[in-house]
């Protein structure tokens, strides 16, 4: 069971399997549908989608409508779960940090997002190519160290012929 409060932009989640009650943030997208929803809701009823008679949508029909969805479109494999990875990896990769996707996905703690947001090569390379705007604006501080074997004329590294010089 949970509680949408359309001014206040929000779902509070109020029977979930772990007894915690939660309070989230909708985006302009979900916020969008439930307005619509609203506008045709049932009369005499509480839920926003409905089965076919005004009551309850059974959990199993739901599951169904995904597997018919998921035919329809060819994707395969795919489980209902699998969606809770794609929320958490599409949050890292678009830069939301940690904190905030646990918090959004209402996992207990940090290592559990790490077991759902993955990565994928081309994301990461924001995060190495800072290396290459500290290189051009920082001197080494081993090229400024005063310790034993650093020389105040210390040459840059040659990087085995590559032309790259650290």
């Amino acid at each position: 069971m949970s509680e949408c409060i359309l001014f206040r932009r929000t779902l509070t989640l109020l029977e979930q399997k772990n007894k915690d009650t939660d309070t989230l943030p909708l985006n302009k997208t979900a916020l969008e549908i439930l307005k619509a929803r609203a506008k045709v809701r049932h009369i005499r009823s509480n839920y926003v989608f409905l089965n076919g008679i005004g009551g309850k949508i059974n959990d199993r029909n739901v599951i169904r409508a995904f597997h018919a969805a998921l035919k329809k479109s060819g994707i395969t494999p795919c489980r209902f779960h699998d969606l809770r990875h794609s929320f958490a990896t599409r949050l890292v990769q678009a830069g939301k940090d940690i904190y905030t996707v646990q918090k959004l996905g209402r996992w207990k703690t940090i290592s559990m997002v790490t077991r759902y947001a993955h990565h994928y090569p081309e994301s990461l390379r924001s995060g190495i190519e800072a290396l290459d705007k500290l290189r051009e604006n920082h001197i080494t501080i081993l090229s400024q160290s005063k310790e034993k074997g650093a020389t105040p004329d210390a040459q840059p590294l040659d990087l085995i012929g590559s032309g790259v010089r650290i």
